[in-house]
């Protein structure tokens, strides 16, 4: 999926290069990216779970906006060869369904990206299942040219 000389590989250096330690924690594995979106795989991960109540085990929704975020970051360097610098300027979160213990896929889609902003499409959820968990539109500015 990548034509752009952005791989996987790129995007785990740059995860491990440019991120704070506690987001490379969340242990995001970039496998496929493209200009048109990525796709990547999330562990199992204790520290991302809810641990009491009805939903303990399930994944929490603060970790799900922060996987989203990272992801889009990642896609959109794959679909521009580079990292860009940016900011994310708007994000909006569905939860559908509580996912969790399962590993995830979180898929992006690059709906738009310019020259100053994009705006891509997240879709969580548990690993070859077609029910999304969550659901995200977010838009980035790039802070560079």
């Amino acid at each position: 999926m990548s034509d752009t000389g952005f791989g996987p590989a790129e995007a785990r250096a740059l995860l491990a290069s440019e991120f704070a330690p506690w987001v490379q924690e969340m242990g995001l594995e970039p496998l496929e990216l493209g200009p048109r979106g990525a796709l990547f795989r999330l562990p199992v991960n204790p520290r991302l779970q809810l641990t009491g109540g009805p939903g303990a085990g399930a994944l929490c929704g603060q970790a799900i906006a922060a996987v989203a975020d990272t992801a889009t970051v990642l896609a959109l360097a794959g679909a521009n060869g580079r990292f860009r610098i940016c900011t994310t300027v708007d994000m909006q979160v569905n939860f559908v369904r509580p996912l969790g213990p399962v590993p995830a896929e979180v898929a992006v889609e690059i709906e738009s990206n310019g020259r100053k902003l994009a705006v891509v499409r997240v879709r969580v959820s548990a690993e070859d299942s077609p029910k999304a968990a969550a659901l995200a539109t977010l838009t980035f500015m790039y802070l560079e040219d």
